[in-house]
């Protein structure tokens, strides 16, 4: 991935409304975790990743096929923004039958995410 999706309103909502690919999310948290893929080695360049991050997964783990690295994500959003998805996007969930670890894991992310945005004073 060269240049990511805008870290925005519209591309969150595209994540929880499964309006984009599970491998569209999996790049777009793997950029601002850090990974680079270098095309011309064909391989992933983590040393813009935090160290914790890089001795757990020296390549970027499928967040969607795996619980551990998801576990992670949602340890790694500090508490005061464990809730962000439902104070700045008003996302009220998923109804019940209506989701499950793949939902839940995409929500993870966009509120990772969403995160991410309020640490770096990135506009929603």
């Amino acid at each position: 991935m060269s240049q990511p999706l805008p870290l925005n309103a519209e591309t969150l909502w595209a994540i929880l409304k499964e309006e984009m690919s599970d491998r569209e999310v999996n790049e777009l948290v793997w950029y601002y975790l850090g990974y680079r893929y270098d095309r011309e080695s064909q391989q992933w360049d983590n040393q813009g990743v935090e160290e914790s991050w890089r001795n757990d997964y020296p390549e970027p783990p499928d967040f969607i096929e795996n619980r551990p690295p998801t576990v992670k994500l949602t340890r790694s959003i500090p508490k005061e923004n464990k809730q962000l998805l439902k104070e700045k996007l008003d996302f009220q969930g998923y109804k019940i039958g209506e989701f499950g670890p793949r939902q839940t894991r995409r929500a993870t992310m966009a509120n990772w995410l969403l995160s991410y945005m309020q640490q770096h004073n990135i506009e929603l």
